[in-house]
C-alpha cells in the first residue's frame, strides 16, 4: 500500500490553525477523505497528560531542557501510536504542530538552538518530516493578542489554563516569529509560508490550493 500524506499546521497561538484545521477536514471530507487528526502535545492519552503539564502556567518554573524532553516525549508517542501507523495504512495525517513548533519555541523562543532540536528530532522521531508545512503567520501583534484573549476566555468556560507560554514576554514571542520564518526560508518546498493578516476564507483558499497540489503530486509518483 502506499505511504500516506502528512501534513502538519504551524504557527504562534491565535494564528488560527484550529479554525483552519477544522474546514481542511471538512473539505478532505466532501471529498470522500477522511484525515486522521491530532495536535501536538497531545493526541494519544499518554500525550495529553505530557500537554497538562507542558502549557498549565502553574508550571512557570519548568526547565527549557524539561520543556524539550517533554515536547520529544509526547511527539514520540504519537508517532508510534498514531501518526505511522496511520500513514503505513496509506491515510492523510493532519496535524496541529511537530518539529517545527519546537524548534520555535524551545529552539527559538527559549534559545536552545536549532542544532540541538534537529538532532533531538532525528535521534527521537527517526527523521520523520511532513510532506507539507502550512505556516500560518498572521501579524505578531494579532496573533498574540487573540492567543491570550482565547485562553482567558477557555479558562473561563472550562477551567483549564493552558496559557503558560502565552505568559511570557513579547521578546520570546518575537524570537518565536523570528525562527519559524528561518524555517520557512531554509525548507521552501515543504513550508507554504501563508502570511498577513488575511480573511478565514482567503487562508483557507490558499491552504486547499497548496494541498491540492501536494496530493496530486503525491498520486502522480506513485
Amino acid at each position: 500500500m502506499p505511504r500516506g500524506t502528512f501534513i502538519t499546521l504551524e504557527g504562534l497561538d491565535g494564528s488560527g490553525k484550529t479554525t483552519q484545521i477544522k474546514r481542511l477536514a471538512a473539505w478532505l471530507g466532501r471529498r470522500g477523505v477522511e484525515p486522521v487528526l491530532l495536535r501536538q502535545p497531545g493526541g494519544t492519552s499518554i500525550g495529553d497528560r505530557i500537554r497538562e503539564i507542558l502549557l498549565d502556567s502553574r508550571f512557570r518554573g519548568l526547565a527549557p531542557m524539561t520543556e524539550l524532553a517533554l515536547m520529544f516525549a509526547d511527539r514520540a508517542q504519537a508517532i508510534a501510536e498514531v501518526i505511522q501507523p496511520a500513514l503505513d495504512a496509506g491515510k492523510i495525517v493532519v496535524c496541529d504542530r511537530f518539529t517545527d513548533s519546537t524548534e520555535a519555541y524551545q529552539g527559538g523562543g527559549r534559545e536552545l538552538g536549532s542544532k540541538l532540536v534537529l538532532e533531538m528530532h532525528r535521534l527521537i522521531c527517526g527523521g520523520l518530516q511532513p510532506d507539507l508545512t502550512l505556516l500560518l503567520l498572521p501579524s505578531f501583534a494579532a496573533s498574540l493578542a487573540r492567543a491570550r484573549r482565547r485562553n482567558d476566555r477557555t479558562e473561563e468556560e472550562t477551567g483549564k489554563n493552558e496559557g503558560r507560554f502565552e505568559t511570557e514576554e513579547d521578546a520570546f514571542h518575537r524570537r518565536v516569529w523570528e525562527k519559524y520564518r528561518e524555517i520557512a526560508a531554509r525548507e521552501p518546498e515543504r513550508v507554504i509560508l501563508v502570511q498577513g493578516d488575511l480573511t478565514i476564507e482567503e487562508v483557507h483558499e490558499q491552504i486547499v490550493e497548496s494541498v491540492s497540489e501536494r496530493l496530486l503530486s503525491a498520486a502522480q509518483s506513485r
